[in-house]
Order: structure tokens, then sequence, then C-alpha cells
């Protein structure tokens, strides 16, 4: 768990205000079936797998999936430069993203994103932080860090978790 007290805080506030304003047949589904901030961050670790939806300069939706990583309360995923993905991203960086587990675990968020490496113009401020993480996960050598793949920041403006049996992932997760 890599999440600080406040993150964890912001997590909880954004998952019950997505809720709160969640259709009542939404509702009806996800209520008394998810999840605490806590228990959230305690659950996505290492990678997850990502279905990313993006849209195309035509309006058309476009799905592929991505190795989705939750560090900080919030869904960190990258993708070659070259990437049909990253050309959406760049030109329209709203993107919703959904991570499932059978029918054990649904996450399901919308957002815009961030570009973290760009490679025109200064990194984010907690690139190389981000970077050792990658590179640990990954290996030093899986890509040509600068020039190869471009790493992206989801900033939520709305997620839900469906989950019904959190026992059943929280004793599945590594503590």
């Amino acid at each position: 768990m890599r999440e600080t007290p406040e993150e964890i805080k912001e997590l909880q506030a954004l998952l019950e205000a997505s809720l709160s304003r969640s259709t009542s047949h939404l509702r009806s589904i996800v209520t008394g079936r998810t999840t605490t901030a806590e228990e959230l961050v305690q659950i996505l670790t290492g990678m997850c797998t990502l279905a990313l939806s993006t849209v195309t300069a035509k309006g058309e939706p476009r799905i592929s999936g991505a190795d989705g990583h939750f560090l900080h309360g919030k869904w960190y995923f990258g993708t070659a430069r070259n990437a049909a993905k990253a050309r959406h991203l760049a030109a329209r960086p709203a993107v919703s993203v959904a991570h499932m587990r059978g029918e054990d675990l649904g996450v399901f968020t919308h957002g815009t994103v961030e570009i973290l490496n760009p490679r025109d113009g200064e990194p984010a401020p907690d690139w190389p932080e981000l970077l050792a993480y990658f590179k640990g996960f990954y290996g030093d050598d899986a890509f040509d860090w600068d020039d190869d793949v471009v790493y992206y920041r989801l900033h939520p403006h709305w997620m839900t978790v469906y989950a019904p049996d959190i026992a059943k992932l929280t004793a599945a997760s590594p503590s």
C-alpha cells in the first residue's frame, strides 16, 4: 500500500460522491457490495489489467487493454508512444477504465489523463519515483523508457467498485 492517509481520505470521498450521484439502477447493484478506500488499495496491488476506452477523432469509441497500476489512489498505465491510444489521449484526454476479476470485482473509473513523461517538455514532478516503481516492476531494460513508452495518470472524477464478497478478495491479496 503506497497511499497516504490523505490519499485514502480523498479516495473514500470520491467513492462516496460517485455512488451518490449514480443512477438508482447502479446503486441497487453496488450498495452493500462495495469496498472502502482502505480495502480497495489492499486489493489493487501489482499489475491489474485494464480495459481502457478512448475516442477517435470521429467520435468513435475504442477499447484496448493496458497494464494498470493503482498507486496513490489513482490508476497509472502506459503504452507505446506510437500506439493509437496514445494519439487519442494526446488529442482527447478523457477516458474510462474498467478492471474486472470475473464476478468478484469490478472497478469502474471515468476521468482525464495527465502525461507523466512527455517527449517534449518537463516530466511530472513525481515521475522519478514512478519510473523507479515501473522499472522495478518491469525491469530496467524492458523498454527504452525515454523514447518507447508514455505513461499516464488518470485523475478520476467518478469511480465505483462492485465487490460482493470482500473477504474473498482480501484473503487473496498479498499483505
